[in-house]
């Protein structure tokens, strides 16, 4: 207990003393987690995305608008006969219409300006979401194709495989950059703890003449990292939960509404405390490696 309140006193004290690169050690490696964390948030909720979409599988049949009746009523009765299928609901041009009023209010001048309603009629097909299922799907996709009276199919499968392969390309780069920065700021954090350890070299000298242990010698430089960790995490911490308070209302909540997302949600209290300790535990890294000179 002595050790640690020693470590931590000596440690705020050196600190305090070189405040100004202080500053630029702790800076480094709030931006280094801050970036970490965004990119944790942002893949987080894709993937969340992903798991809701898969949940409700859906196909979207688009119908061209000199479709005949009984062409439409030939497309209904192959969706309706296919086992894979729950559910088909149509929707008229006019409904469509509707819909992206009332999703998209800023953008419904644009189409009230035009002469006719561009938006096709449709075919909403609830699918079954199991992986059994799979195969069944991808053949009547590529049947209702083929089909006279359609102008396009949209199977959410097909959104759903380009938002998981974005999303590894997304997680690739984000801990990439995340780990060059986390690097930089610990290369930062360790030279920080040597201009302190040269500042107090005579006196470490002294401390080794009278024999004091190295955990005395060393650890208030091993603190000093941590500190310089810890800080800049719970900057980051409070910067990343600031900037999700300040979009969540007018950007979030409508994004998420218009991707079918039930919410956009922040860091879970487990992660966050992670970013924490990783932000500690580089800070005491640092501390460590610089404080072998000691």
């Amino acid at each position: 207990m002595h050790l640690l309140r020693y470590t931590l006193d000596e440690a705020a004290m050196s600190l305090w003393r070189g405040r100004r690169s202080s500053l630029l050690s702790t800076a480094t490696i709030a931006i280094a987690l801050f970036v970490t964390g965004a990119f944790l948030v942002v893949t987080s909720n894709l993937e969340r995305l992903a798991q809701e979409w898969s949940g409700a599988a859906e196909m979207s049949v688009y119908l061209a608008d000199q479709v005949t009746g009984t062409d439409r009523a030939s497309i209904e009765r192959t969706l309706r006969a296919a086992p894979v299928v729950l559910d088909v609901q149509f929707v008229s041009k006019e409904q469509a219409l509707g819909r992206f009023r009332q999703t998209f209010p800023d953008l419904a001048g644009t189409l009230g300006s035009l002469d006719e309603n561009p938006l096709p009629a449709s075919l909403e097909v609830r699918l079954q979401s199991s992986a059994d299922a799979q195969q069944g799907i991808d053949a009547l996709v590529s049947s209702v194709r083929t089909m006279s009276g359609v102008s396009d199919v949209r199977y959410d499968k097909e959104w759903l495989d380009r938002l998981l392969r974005g999303l590894r390309v997304l997680r690739v780069v984000g801990f990439s950059l995340a780990g060059a920065l986390i690097l930089a700021a610990a290369l930062t954090i360790g030279n920080v703890v040597r201009l302190a350890l040269n500042a107090r070299h005579d006196e470490i000298e002294i401390m080794h003449l009278v024999g004091a242990p190295t955990t005395y010698v060393r650890g208030p430089f091993v603190m000093e990292g941590a500190l310089h960790g810890g800080l800049g995490a719970l900057v980051a911490l409070v910067a990343l939960a600031a900037t999700y308070a300040l979009l969540r209302t007018p950007f979030l909540v409508p994004l998420a509404s218009a991707l079918n997302l039930s919410t956009v949600r922040f860091l879970p209290a487990p992660v966050a405390l992670s970013l924490l300790a990783g932000g500690l535990g580089v800070g005491a890294l640092a501390g460590v490696i610089a404080s072998r000179r000691a």
